[in-house]
């Protein structure tokens, strides 16, 4: 039995639970991988990329190697639809266990420190009145007086915070809705729309074109994007070979496509574009 490389980290687990399953296959075979190769009608280096988890193989692979090898071909095509929606939605992030939060202790609120209270000079007219001051107990309204100054301070910051909050919100608000609304004079975020490809053949100089490429040499592999995609998602349609619809995206419809070529033109069969791929289809 092969010992496997351990996969890439942070590869999805549903790509990772097919490749697991596609390593077991092949094991079960007894099958080298260039075997495995001549077996299926897919290259060596097809098969080193689909069982590394560097690419994700076709169905048509999927099920050669399920005939070869004598398994189940529905539950690793189940599989192989899983990987490709994972492919699809994004990278895999895997969570990290996170601290449980603390809560604070809640501080407090701080009381209102009263103003010292002012010492007034002796009135002159009050017979009670000594040159040492006023000898009379204090009652302690002067103290009240001075505990609701503080408290009346407090509201009127309050106030004043309330109303600064609403100017802001009136400020902010008939921007935002401009901006909403595409007024003029507003700063508006340009959302990207999705490139648009078509295939419009021509024939130059007894080659095929599409309008979206001229290239001839563009290496092209799976996970690529871009009109040269396009392109070829172009020329394998006018072959008559369906490659999964004009999206300029290299996914596993597109290189099975590119596959059935290559054996349709009598080339060697890897799945990638290089310059005979391109002078077949442009032919």
């Amino acid at each position: 039995m092969a010992r496997w490389r351990a996969l890439p980290t942070g590869i999805d687990p549903a790509v990772a639970a097919l490749v697991a399953h596609l390593r077991k296959a092949k094991d079960f075979s007894g099958l080298s991988i260039k075997q495995l190769g001549s077996a299926t009608g897919y290259s060596t280096s097809s098969w080193e990329r689909y069982l590394s988890g560097r690419a994700l193989p076709p169905p048509a692979a999927v099920r050669s190697l399920a005939e070869v090898v004598g398994a189940d071909p529905v539950r690793l095509l189940a599989l192989l639809d899983a990987a490709v929606n994972a492919r699809r939605s994004g990278p895999f992030e895997p969570e990290s266990p996170s601290e449980p939060a603390v809560p604070s202790e809640p501080t407090p609120p701080s009381e209102p420190v009263p103003p010292s209270k002012p010492v007034l000079p002796p009135d002159p007219t009050r017979p009670e009145a000594t040159a040492a001051g006023d000898d009379r107990p204090d009652t302690g309204v002067d103290g009240d007086r001075h505990h609701l100054a503080g408290w009346r301070q407090l509201g009127l910051l309050g106030c004043g915070m309330v109303v600064g909050a609403v100017m802001v919100l009136l400020l902010v608000q008939p921007t935002q809705v401009a901006a909403a609304r595409g007024v003029s004079g507003t700063t508006a975020v340009a959302v990207p729309e999705a490139t648009a490809f078509a295939c419009s053949y021509t024939r130059q100089g007894g080659r095929w074109y599409a309008g979206n490429s001229e290239t001839r040499t563009h290496q092209l592999v799976v996970d690529m994007t871009g009109p040269a995609v396009a392109e070829l998602q172009c020329l394998l349609q006018r072959a008559g070979i369906t490659p999964g619809g004009i999206d300029g995206n290299f996914g596993p419809l597109t290189e099975s496509a590119v596959i059935q070529a290559q054996k349709k033109f009598h080339l060697d069969v890897d799945g990638q574009v290089g310059p005979s791929t391109w002078a077949a289809l442009r032919g």
